[in-house]
């Protein structure tokens, strides 16, 4: 790996890359080529929650995170909190029906949910400049917030990913991280291959075992995603 790092940096430095940012930049554009390269379709869908680093390939943004923006407004005046409390009113009664929308899903119904976004944040409050800027980044974010509708399978949040990292910020709070980066990969590593055997129903104590014991009565884990991945295609449900 140090080789192979080496030798990256100096073909990079050969054609005039040399700053950090630009380093930075051309290396992960690299690692993306590769990993679409190596099979990951162009049209996997990243769920984030706004952060640039994540908007990736087909990029979709989280509800909770972007009605935030929202919540976050003090409102000086009554007639302000008045604003802001009916625009989250109705964020929340469109929030509905975009969950229903995965259930039954129809180019009817996605046209009319399509148009309802306007309606709901194309409103304009002509003495609330700051409801104002936070609808219009909203009307900006429009199709990564609807992503729901091109594909019924994409979440209207990222509260899963947010509980799978929560783990990592408890131990950060009690024990203030790890010592160095050797620990830190220990800790990521194990603390992912047990989030993984728990979303695939493995008992994370038993994987330990077989692979302690090197009997493979549990398969990698891997396998074990590809397997479910093919049972999920078996029932017509898209991956």
């Amino acid at each position: 790996m140090a080789n192979s790092t080496q030798a990256w940096n100096q073909y990079l430095d050969s054609i005039g890359i040399v700053t950090p940012l630009a380093v930075r930049l051309v290396t992960e554009a690299a690692l993306l080529g590769g990993l679409i390269e190596g099979g990951v379709s162009q049209k996997l869908v990243i769920l984030s929650d706004g952060a640039g680093q994540f908007n990736l390939l087909v990029h979709a943004l989280c509800w909770v995170h972007a009605e935030r923006a929202i919540r976050k407004l003090e409102g000086s005046t009554a007639v302000f909190r008045q604003n802001i409390e009916e625009v989250q009113t109705l964020l929340w009664d469109y929030y509905q029906e975009l969950k229903t929308y995965p259930k039954t899903p129809s180019d009817q119904y996605k046209k009319y949910l399509w148009a309802r976004f306007d309606e709901v944040f194309g409103r304009c409050y002509l003495q609330h400049p700051t409801l104002n800027n936070t609808l219009m980044g909203f009307r900006k974010n429009k199709k990564q917030l609807l992503r729901v509708l091109d594909d019924p399978d994409i979440p209207l949040h990222n509260n899963a990913a947010e509980s799978d990292i929560r783990e990592f910020v408890t131990r950060r709070k009690i024990s203030g991280g790890t010592r160095n980066d050797v620990g830190r990969k220990a800790r990521d590593t194990m603390v992912g291959l047990k989030k993984t055997c728990r979303k695939l129903g493995v008992c994370f104590w038993d994987y330990l075992l077989s692979r302690l014991r090197g009997d493979h009565s549990i398969p990698s884990l891997p396998e074990l995603i590809k397997h479910k991945s093919m049972e999920h295609l078996q029932v017509g449900n898209p991956v």
